[in-house]
């Protein structure tokens, strides 16, 4: 019997979608956190301890409206980490935290880690790795940096997690293409760009 964890960095996962989608992201628009949870249990073995966390920092301003979310998210199993956001703070170093403290009480097997955060988690999870523990990123391959190729750690785009979202996300990621093709919409008006940049080179 092991232990699995997962670690969701909230505010880097919102500004991401708001770089993909160009906006700030809606309810709708945000991942199905319920899916994530079946998804996670659904990867460990009967009688594993399966523990999920999400991490928020809480500005003054949206501490109201956040509440009834957080609400949902303990209604769902998950424990839920939430800190004031002043200035610059962050919440890496308490995700990090959090993960290093499941290691000490032993029988971690598997950590999954939200967020597209190199700079602050590549290396502590490539010692994790090291540590034996089987590492699993959970992001956006075209902003998780050194996280989607990172050797020793296992990446996993969040848009081949089914019904995490409601619909495709605005991305250009010709990686992933789904077998019967996809259109892309235009950003821009036609007639009014800029020279090509051309591809292949």
């Amino acid at each position: 019997m092991g232990r699995h964890v997962l670690v969701w960095d909230a505010p880097n996962v919102d500004m991401t979608l708001a770089n993909i989608i160009e906006g700030k992201p809606t309810p709708k628009e945000r991942p199905d956190l319920a899916v994530l949870g079946t998804w996670l249990v659904d990867h460990a073995e009967p009688g594993d301890d399966v523990e999920a966390a999400v991490f928020v920092n809480v500005a003054p301003h949206v501490a109201g409206p956040m509440r009834g979310w957080v609400m949902w998210l303990l209604e769902q199993g998950y424990r839920v980490f939430a800190k004031p956001k002043h200035g610059e703070s962050d919440v890496d170093d308490d995700m990090i935290g959090h993960l290093w403290d499941r290691f000490e009480e032993g029988d971690l097997d598997a950590v999954y880690v939200g967020s597209n955060d190199a700079r602050a988690f590549l290396e502590p999870l490539a010692e994790l790795a090291d540590q034996g523990v089987a590492v699993s990123v959970l992001g956006f391959a075209e902003f998780a940096g050194g996280l989607s190729t990172a050797d020793g750690l296992r990446f996993v785009d969040l848009e081949t997690i089914e019904g995490l979202f409601g619909e495709p996300l605005p991305r250009l990621t010709l990686e992933l293409l789904p077998v019967e093709g996809r259109w892309f919409e235009p950003r821009g008006r036609l007639g009014a760009g800029s020279s090509s940049p051309g591809w292949g080179d």
